[in-house]
Parts: C-alpha cells; sequence; structure tokens
C-alpha cells in the first residue's frame, strides 16, 4: 500500500512539475479568455439562437460558454495552474534556485581554478574566507566527511526572484478569482430626461443632459469628423438613497457604491406619432425606441422598424451625409407584412409615412440617448499588488545575478597549499567567465604571502 501511495504521488509530482503540462495549461486557459472575448457573456437563450447557427447556439449554452468566466471549466483550469505552480515552485524552481551547501568535483565544473600557494592550509583559508567577507560575499564554512570547504555566495537573496515572480502570479490569479466570484459588468443606455435602473447594483441613474463634440479635420482623402468629447450629466442614487450630481466623461468614470460606470456610446432614439385615419392612436408606439427596435400596427399583419437616425442628409443627392452633426435630420425607416420585407426609406423629421388603409407614421422628435457600460471588481487592487509583485520578481531575476563559489584548500606538503575554486550561477557559466577570472587573480594575489 505504502508503496502505491508513493508511486501516485511520484506521477502526480511529474505530471504537475512538467513545464509542457503547465504550458498546456495556460494555452487552454487562454482559449476560453478568448471564447469569452469572442462570446457575449450573460444573454438569454434567445439572443444566441438570433446571432449563431442552432447547432453553435446549443454547444454555447450546454458548455455553459454563455457564462464561461464562472463554468467549471474555467475555474477548474485555473486551479490546476495553480496547482501544477506550487508543485513546480516547491519541486523544481526551489531545488534549482536554493541548491542546499554540498562539496563538489572541482574539476569537473567548467568555470574552475586549481592553483598552489605557500603557507599552511588553515591560514589561507583564513585569508580565503576574510577577502570575501570584505567584499560582500556571504560566506560560510561546512565540514564534509572531514574536509573543510568555504561558500561564498554573491546576490544570494535574487535566487528568490523566481519565487516572487510567482507568488505575484498567484495574487493575480486571487485577484481575478474574486472578479468572478463577486464581480460583475454589463452595459446600459438611458435618454435624456429618464432614469435606468441598475439591475446588479439598484443603483438610479436619471440623465439630466448629454451633450458631444465634433471636430472637423482636413486630411489628403477629405474632411473627417472626429468626436472629442462625449459628457453626460447625470443624477446617480446609490445604496445610501441620497441623490448626488456626476459627470461622466470618456476615460472619466464615476464611483457608484464601488461600480465605476464609463461613457462608452451615444444615439439617437425617436418619439413616434402614430394616426389612423387622421387620428391620433395613443399609446403607440408608447415609448421611445431605440435604433433596431420596431412596433407593430394593430388589426395588421404590418410593423415599422426606426433602423437608425441621419443627421444630415446631403440635400444635393438626398443620401446620408458623412456629417455626424445634426443638420438636416432624418430617419431611415423600414416596413414588413407577415415577416416580409417591405423596403425601407429616408424619411424627414416631421414628415408623414402612409402604411396603407388608413395608417401614418410621423417620425415626431429625436432624443439623445447615452451609453453606459459599468464593472464592479473587488479584485483590482489584488491584481495590482500581484503585478508590482510580478514585476519585481522578474526584475530581480533578470537584472541580478546569484552566483556561487566553492572554495577547497588541501595541504599539499611542508608549508604549501592547494586551492581549488569552482563556480556556478543560475544563468549557466558564460555570463560568468570573465567575472571569475578576474576572481581568480585577484585571489592568488591576496594568498601568495
Amino acid at each position: 500500500m505504502a508503496a502505491r501511495v508513493k508511486d501516485l504521488y511520484g506521477d502526480f509530482v511529474r505530471t504537475f512539475g512538467n513545464v509542457l503540462f503547465a504550458v498546456c495549461l495556460f494555452v487552454v486557459w487562454g482559449l476560453l479568455t478568448l471564447v469569452g472575448v469572442v462570446v457575449d457573456q450573460g444573454k438569454d437563450a434567445p439572443a444566441y439562437f438570433a446571432s449563431y447557427a442552432a447547432p453553435i447556439a446549443r454547444a454555447i449554452l450546454r458548455l455553459q460558454f454563455d457564462n464561461v468566466y464562472h463554468s467549471p471549466w474555467y475555474v477548474g483550469t485555473i486551479g490546476l495552474i495553480l496547482l501544477s505552480l506550487t508543485v513546480c515552485t516547491f519541486k523544481r524552481v526551489i531545488p534549482a534556485r536554493l541548491p542546499p551547501l554540498h562539496p563538489v568535483k572541482v574539476d569537473k565544473i567548467p568555470l574552475h581554478a586549481v592553483y598552489d600557494v605557500a603557507g599552511d592550509a588553515a591560514g589561507v583559508r583564513r585569508k580565503v574566507a576574510a577577502w570575501f567577507a570584505e567584499r560582500g560575499w556571504q560566506v560560510r564554512d561546512r565540514v564534509f566527511d572531514g574536509v573543510e570547504w568555504t561558500f561564498a555566495d554573491k546576490h544570494n537573496w535574487a535566487r528568490r526572484g523566481v519565487l516572487i515572480a510567482h507568488l505575484g502570479f498567484v495574487i493575480i490569479a486571487a485577484g481575478t478569482t474574486i472578479y468572478w466570484a463577486r464581480g460583475f459588468s454589463g452595459e446600459t443606455a438611458v435618454f435624456s430626461g429618464q432614469a435606468v435602473d441598475v439591475p446588479e447594483t439598484h443603483a438610479v441613474i436619471r440623465l439630466d443632459d448629454f451633450h458631444y463634440t465634433i471636430q472637423p479635420i482636413m486630411t489628403k482623402s477629405g474632411i473627417v469628423y472626429q468626436p472629442i468629447d462625449y459628457v453626460s450629466h447625470v443624477t446617480v442614487t446609490g445604496k445610501d438613497a441620497v441623490p448626488r450630481k456626476e459627470v461622466v466623461r470618456v476615460n472619466h468614470p464615476i464611483d457608484v457604491d464601488g461600480t465605476l460606470y464609463y461613457q462608452s456610446s451615444y444615439g439617437f432614439g425617436m418619439r413616434f406619432v402614430v394616426t389612423h385615419d387622421g387620428r391620433t392612436v395613443p399609446g403607440l408606439p408608447g415609448r421611445v425606441l431605440f435604433e433596431g427596435e420596431s412596433f407593430d400596427i394593430p388589426a395588421t399583419a404590418r410593423s415599422v422598424t426606426y433602423e437608425r437616425f441621419v443627421p444630415t442628409v446631403d440635400k444635393q443627392s438626398g443620401l446620408p451625409s458623412a456629417d455626424p452633426r445634426v443638420n438636416d435630420p432624418a430617419v431611415a425607416l423600414g416596413a414588413t407584412e407577415n415577416g416580409r420585407s417591405l423596403g425601407d426609406a429616408l424619411f424627414a423629421l416631421g414628415s408623414s409615412v402612409d402604411l396603407g388603409e388608413g395608417w401614418r407614421v410621423v417620425p415626431e422628435r429625436y432624443v439623445l440617448y447615452s451609453g453606459f457600460q459599468y464593472r464592479y471588481d473587488p479584485g483590482i487592487p489584488l491584481v495590482g499588488i500581484g503585478a508590482f509583485v510580478l514585476l519585481g520578481g522578474l526584475i530581480v531575476s533578470f537584472y541580478f545575478l546569484p552566483a556561487r563559489l566553492y572554495v577547497r584548500v588541501d595541504e599539499d606538503g611542508p608549508g604549501r597549499s592547494r586551492v581549488g575554486m569552482a563556480a556556478t550561477t543560475v544563468k549557466g557559466y558564460d555570463v560568468f567567465s570573465n567575472e571569475f577570472e578576474r576572481l581568480v587573480v585577484r585571489l592568488k594575489e591576496v594568498t601568495e604571502p
């Protein structure tokens, strides 16, 4: 039984301590993250069937790719990565980076030197230890099988740089895990003069005023209309039920009970008036429509779709202009009957659109709306700390060179000693070869009587 457990433990360490296995886990993690970017998250099932073919939509829902960041595949992959990272750290990195003090065969190490010097072994050994200690090397003496060794370490603390970097990754993973467990994100839009309730936080945002600035820029290919500012003046009511005036700009979010709200977009809603036989039909469509929304005409199989708002119509061609400023506005309307398109066309604001059988639609006026993205991420402080820890570990690992010298001094006849010295580093031998040659020269000068 003990042998069986030992074999299982050995298989576990070999699997999770394998670098290729860890890389494969990172690839899987990256692919799942890419799925979360490509596939809209948190939508209702009909939205996926409307956007994808039926087999793909079913696969998205069954594999929980509609909420991939909280799926068992994603969380499980993160757990396996952390487990692999832990095994690699304690079974590969620590033994390689923090090797125990042990004797070596000096002549078997590529960086080595052996020379004879006058003096007894104990005196030469004291000179060697004192010389290294004066220059900031960490000196330790050990006896193995009756042979005394002197170990000198430079930047020994820097051996922990990789461990610090691993710790930084663990902290980042903890921060992102907190977001997956407790955080959320979403988007909403609100018309000028109206309010919206954010479902996750129940914060109420009222859009008091919205305006944008467009700057025409002359280029070689013509005039380009560059949006330079979106500004939303809002009244927000959080958990304390106290309304507060706030201003939301692009890249300048507001904080409401820890949730950040960003200015992301804007557009034009449209208020329509529907008449039948010359009389206004109250309550139809009953609200301001966003672009892309439609409403049905009672007692008919027809429906009208508000496709988009056209701020400026070119007077010569009658087609939409590239100028996004509202100068000569119109709306693009489409009509269907029994699901069959009846066509679409541009109509100026205030004009009347004949739908037949006495029904007419008038695009009365437009209403600006502001689009907000919101995000609550309680793991941001941990992610920031982890990023600094990771960066610090990488700096230590790349810019400092830990080296260890193994020095053995033996009696080589009356009044003579033989000094053997070898060097190892965590980055190979070539990067330390010149420094080692200089150390040998200086050590010879110091140990000579």
